[in-house]
C-alpha cells in the first residue's frame, strides 16, 4: 500500500535535524529508549525543552507516565544507536552504556550533549504528544553531530 503521506514527509525531509535518544525510567527501574529527531531548545529562563512523540510509539505509556527523561545527542558516529533505539524492541540499554543523573533517567555516555528533564507540560497535537521538560542538568562536548537529511544519515558536518 502506498504511503499518503509520502509527499508531506519528503518536504519536511529537507529540513536537516539532528538525532537524538530519548530515555526514561520506567516503575520497574528499566530504562526506555527512543530514537527522536524532534527535539529543540525553547527557552534560556527557564531552561525549557521539547521532543515529540508519536501516539503510537511502543514506548508511548512509558513517556506518558514518566516525570523526567533524559536526551542523549548522538555523534557522527552513532548511526547503529539510531538505528537500534528507532526499531520497535530496540536491545535493552546494557549498564556500560549510560549514566545517572539527577532524575534517574539514563544518558548515553557516547552522547556529544546530554539533558537531564523533569517534565513540565504534555500537550496533544494531532498524531504525536510534545512533551515539554525543564532542563535540571546537561553537558556538551566537542565532536559532529549525526544529522537527518532527506531520510538519510550524514555525518560530514565539521565542528572547525
Amino acid at each position: 500500500m502506498a504511503d499518503k503521506f509520502r509527499p508531506l514527509k519528503d518536504a519536511f525531509g529537507r529540513f536537516a535535524t539532528g538525532i537524538a535518544v530519548a530515555t526514561c525510567r520506567q516503575p520497574d527501574n528499566g530504562f526506555r529508549a527512543l530514537t527522536i529527531n524532534s527535539f529543540t531548545s525553547v527557552s534560556l529562563e527557564p531552561q525549557l525543552v521539547l521532543w515529540c512523540l508519536e501516539n503510537k510509539a511502543a514506548s508511548y505509556p512509558h513517556f506518558m507516565e514518566a516525570d523526567s527523561y533524559a536526551v542523549s545527542i548522538l555523534s557522527a558516529d552513532g548511526e547503529a544507536l539510531s538505528n537500534r533505539f528507532a526499531g520497535h524492541a530496540p536491545q535493552p540499554l546494557a549498564a556500560t552504556e549510560y549514566d545517572i543523573w539527577e532524575t534517574g533517567a539514563p544518558l548515553l555516555k557516547s552522547r556529544i550533549a546530554g539533558f537531564d528533564c523533569r517534565v513540565q507540560r504534555r500537550h496533544r497535537a494531532g498524531d504525536h504528544i510534545i512533551l515539554v521538560g525543564e532542563v535540571v542538568r546537561f553537558d556538551s562536548k566537542d565532536g559532529a553531530p549525526l544529522v537527518y537529511y532527506a531520510s538519510q544519515y550524514h555525518s560530514g558536518f565539521s565542528t572547525s
